[in-house]
């Protein structure tokens, strides 16, 4: 079983900063890619950001130069460094982590963080 647990979020002014964190724990083999997800209210899931293993990043065009993410693998962390928030930014975000439960090819499963409200005011 792994476990995500996110920290950070919180009410912040247009043009606030934030940073987001999500820590995995449990019993596993080894963390791929890891990423962030948001959901607005009436709104689908949408990815933020993700990060593979190596460092390769990759982001929502509508946060491109504004939100950073990265990782410490031997601390089963991902960050989210959000700047120049917006208030369309205002959210629920959720980590996502694809794990490798074993060695072997077909152990891979996906797993999330219960969510952390991001807010922000106009």
């Amino acid at each position: 079983q792994v476990q995500l647990v996110e920290s950070g979020g919180g009410l912040v002014q247009a043009g606030g900063s934030l940073r987001l964190s999500c820590e995995a724990s449990g019993t596993f083999w080894i963390i791929n890619a890891m990423g962030w997800y948001r959901q607005a209210p009436g709104q689908q899931r949408e990815l933020v950001a993700k990060i593979t293993r190596s460092g390769n990043t990759d982001y929502v065009e509508s946060v491109k130069g504004r939100f950073f993410i990265s990782r410490i693998n031997d601390k089963n962390t991902v960050y989210l460094e959000m700047f120049s928030l917006e208030p369309q930014d205002t959210a629920v975000y959720h980590c996502n982590a694809d794990v490798s439960v074993l060695n072997t090819a077909n152990s891979r499963r996906a797993y999330w963080g219960q969510g952390t409200q991001v807010t922000v005011s106009s």
